[in-house]
């Protein structure tokens, strides 16, 4: 059934949205009696909160998610952990593609297993995903990775990225992800990430945002029409100097210029809003940033829209000493059952047809 919304584009064109995997929008002109067709796209990223198996893995520090680790991890809480992070997934950009996102980085899973798992929940079966995933080094055992729709989403190039800190050798942390692929005939990249948690200094942050605007970079000499999506935990927030200096994700968007990059959750951080709780705080550490040629698209070519913070009630805790954090698998040490300790994010970019 179509759906009203509105979307800011010349002559304020009234649309009507039929969702599909990549949405096929009919617009009406109030200027003209002409007729448009816009596709949309959602790329979304989502921390699942240590998705871990039940299976013990020599090579992974899983002990705590195992039936008789710490976590008491047994198949019950596995399955209620696939349901609920796939309850979530579905409906993350429901407005515009049902089912689930058209693409999605995930970050703290314990290997291609737990997506595989994921994708044949009875909430993704029919969205039919396809997987990119690699091994990480990182001393948590936890990896990045995408799920796409196969349908609308033809991978052309992948690549893993090793994160390393001069004089430290024996540093590990997780690999940065870039997948290259087709999205309605145009070539489409993202760069999924989870940079070092804040129990390590700045520098190691500083360290993994140099590595993703190398990555951008890359892709921007390879074509300087790059459409590029950074997506992913930053562990930093988007005024943070790691984000801002050293990525160089600009938050106005009159101030990008080709081969830079725009960041829209600069004005939501500033407008107090956040994927994370801690300490009474908000924090956006979960973002996505896009390439001055998904701002300033052309007609004919995907371009930005909007990126929104998916924060449904449901994922909100509503009692004890969490109440009003994200409702997350563990709390305070105990099981909780609930979700994810961050809230998803996700960015829709469209398309005008001729």
């Amino acid at each position: 059934m179509p759906v009203n919304f509105n979307l800011t584009m010349p002559a304020k064109s009234a649309i009507l949205l039929l969702i599909t995997g990549i949405c096929f929008i009919l617009t009406a002109s109030p200027a003209s009696a002409q007729q448009k067709k816009v596709k949309a796209a959602t790329i979304a990223f989502y921390n699942l909160e240590n998705l871990f198996d039940t299976i013990d893995d020599p090579d992974k520090n899983d002990e705590e998610f195992l039936p008789g680790g710490a976590n008491h991890w047994t198949s019950e809480r596995y399955l209620k952990k696939l349901a609920n992070m796939s309850q979530v997934i579905s409906q993350v950009g429901n407005e515009f593609t049902k089912g689930g996102p058209t693409l999605l980085g995930v970050s703290e899973i314990e290997n291609r297993l737990v997506l595989e798992d994921l994708i044949k929940t009875p909430a993704l079966v029919n969205s039919g995903y396809g997987i990119v995933h690699y091994d990480s080094p990182d001393s948590r055992g936890v990896d990045v990775g995408l799920i796409y729709r196969k349908r609308d989403f033809t991978v052309i190039n992948t690549v893993s990225a090793r994160l390393n800190m001069p004089g430290e050798p024996n540093w590990k942390s997780r690999d940065q992800l870039v997948v290259t692929g087709l999205l309605d005939g145009d070539t489409i990249s993202v760069i999924v990430n989870h940079w070092p948690s804040r129990g390590n200094l700045p520098p190691y942050r500083a360290a993994a945002a140099s590595l993703t605007r190398s990555l951008a970079d890359s892709l921007y000499r390879a074509s300087s029409n790059a459409k590029i999506v950074i997506m992913g935990d930053l562990n930093d927030d988007p005024v943070d100097e790691s984000v801002n200096v050293i990525l160089g994700a600009q938050g106005q968007e009159q101030k990008v210029k080709p081969g830079m990059l725009f960041n829209p959750m600069w004005k939501m951080f500033r407008d107090g809003i956040g994927s994370l709780a801690y300490r009474d705080s908000w924090n956006l550490f979960d973002q996505t940033i896009i390439s001055e040629p998904l701002l300033h698209g052309k007609e004919g070519s995907w371009h930005w829209y909007k990126t929104k913070v998916y924060n449904q009630p449901f994922l909100i805790s509503r009692e004890g000493q969490y109440s009003g954090y994200p409702f997350r698998t563990f709390a305070g040490g105990a099981y909780a059952g609930g979700y994810s300790d961050h809230l998803p994010v996700y960015t829709v970019i469209v398309k005008e047809s001729k």
